[in-house]
């Protein structure tokens, strides 16, 4: 399938909203538990425009979105982000999911970025082998932390350092 990333736009919040709330009602890959509306991304974005937020789109129809932030909103932390992505049940195993994250670690680099971390609930079996096979390390835990369906999960947190060297 051919996609092709771009920068967010304002018609895609809504958009945005329906393939994260779809991990809400039905996974561990999302930590809420009630669906959140356009205006929780938007939020996010203008918090920090600064930071690239890209969307995939095949045809006209948006497959996923990924971002990266600051950890922390200190000078000292400048050249570490946290990368946020999810893509649409019926595109993942395609190989958008680490296109997605190559273009935020390419743009991260611009900006100075070389130390890339994650979280993911560790019932997230999908995404922990999908970061592990990237070159991301388990690099904290953070024991029974979240309770969702009526289970206990963990927050791993994942690391990969990087320069303009790096390839997947």
């Amino acid at each position: 399938m051919q996609y092709r990333l771009r920068h967010v736009g304002e018609a895609d919040w809504h958009l945005i909203a329906r393939i994260f709330n779809l991990y809400i009602e039905t996974s561990f890959a999302a930590y809420p538990d009630k669906p959140v509306g356009a205006d929780f991304f938007k939020a996010v974005y203008h918090s920090a425009p600064e930071y690239p937020f890209f969307v995939a789109e095949t045809g006209s129809r948006l497959a996923g979105f990924g971002y990266l932030s600051a950890i922390r909103r200190a000078d000292t932390l400048r050249s570490s982000g946290m990368l946020i992505y999810f893509l649409s049940p019926a595109h993942t195993g395609c190989g958008l999911g680490t296109r997605l994250l190559e273009a935020l670690m390419a743009h991260g680099r611009k900006m100075g970025v070389t130390n890339y971390l994650a979280h993911v609930s560790s019932l997230n079996e999908n995404s922990l082998r999908f970061h592990e096979k990237r070159g991301f390390k388990e690099c904290g835990r953070f024991h029974a932390v979240g309770r969702k369906f009526g289970r206990p999960f963990d927050m791993v947190w994942l690391q990969r350092q990087s320069d303009e060297r790096d390839s997947f």
